[in-house]
């Protein structure tokens, strides 16, 4: 016997997708090869991280440079932020060009695993660490979170290489391991600290419970990333995309990104607007 959707009988009933006209949809993920996904999760599962690579070609990195380099107007409010780094916020009110990076398939099928359903988009940014710039504070994403570690991850992070990442330019420094840290570890002399060197065209994809940060850019020349930050459905993202991103983007971009910047619901009714699927409101 089927359910019906409007008989609530148990606790477990509100644990489904009760919408009607606006059912959940799978990502573009689920079109990944499994056995990729799985070999790209146990190095996550291992080492906090994995570094992907060649997953854009050379002219598309080049269109999202042309795209975002006029946008690069100013640079970090603080030494975080950095005072020789130029960062851009609300990217996708800006631009089309990163919508790939934010939903490519190989990420899409990595966060299917780590996150249950209709995991949002935390923050995207484009990211150009100019020459001089010292490195950043070593940091977990997710500690904005206020929950005991260890614990499994509640957010996670690609970082493009737009330009390619070297062991000079500013390059993401990740400590393969230190997901696994309680809340009184912190980073020492005697940790591995690896730089992420990959093609440009290619993303570190890490959990938000690795300690990692912006490298040291000791070389002449700047270099250009786009990172796209995620969470479980249930949390707070760091950007408030319902407000900063307009009705006509959010018909603009993609399902998945559209479901990922909030338009969609974590059952039975988080994020819902006047009682209602938040997608009601794109047909006004």
């Amino acid at each position: 016997m089927s359910r019906q959707p409007d008989r609530i009988a148990d606790l477990e009933d509100l644990g489904l997708d009760l919408a009607r006209r606006h059912t959940a949809t799978a990502s573009i993920g689920a079109a990944v090869d499994p056995a990729v996904i799985d070999a790209d999760l146990a190095a996550l599962e291992r080492d906090g991280y994995v570094i992907l690579e060649n997953l854009i070609s050379p002219e598309e990195c080049e269109r999202i440079r042309a795209a975002v380099t006029p946008l690069l107007d100013r640079t970090g409010r603080n030494t975080f932020e950095g005072e020789r780094t130029q960062r851009v916020y609300s990217v996708l009110g800006k631009t089309r060009a990163c919508d790939r990076l934010v939903d490519h398939p190989r990420a899409l099928a990595l966060l299917d695993r780590l996150f249950l359903p209709n995991y949002l988009l935390s923050q995207l940014q484009v990211i150009n660490i100019n020459p001089g710039e010292a490195a950043q504070l070593l940091h977990p994403d997710d500690a904005i979170y206020p929950v005991a570690r260890p614990r499994a991850p509640l957010g996670a992070a690609t970082v493009w290489a737009i330009d390619p990442f070297t062991d000079d330019n500013g390059a993401t420094v990740v400590l393969p391991g230190s997901h696994r840290w309680d809340d009184d570890r912190r980073p020492g002399d005697h940790d591995t600290e690896l730089t992420a060197v990959m093609p440009s065209g290619s993303c570190v994809f890490f959990v938000g419970t690795l300690w990692h940060g912006g490298g040291a850019n000791r070389s002449d020349q700047a270099r250009l990333a786009v990172t796209a930050q995620y969470c479980e459905p249930w949390l707070r993202p760091q950007e408030a995309f319902t407000l900063s991103t307009d009705r006509e983007t959010v018909r603009a971009v993609s399902e998945d990104i559209r479901r990922m910047l909030g338009y969609s619901i974590h059952p039975p009714f988080i994020g819902m607007v006047d009682g209602m699927h938040p997608k009601r409101l794109l047909h006004t």
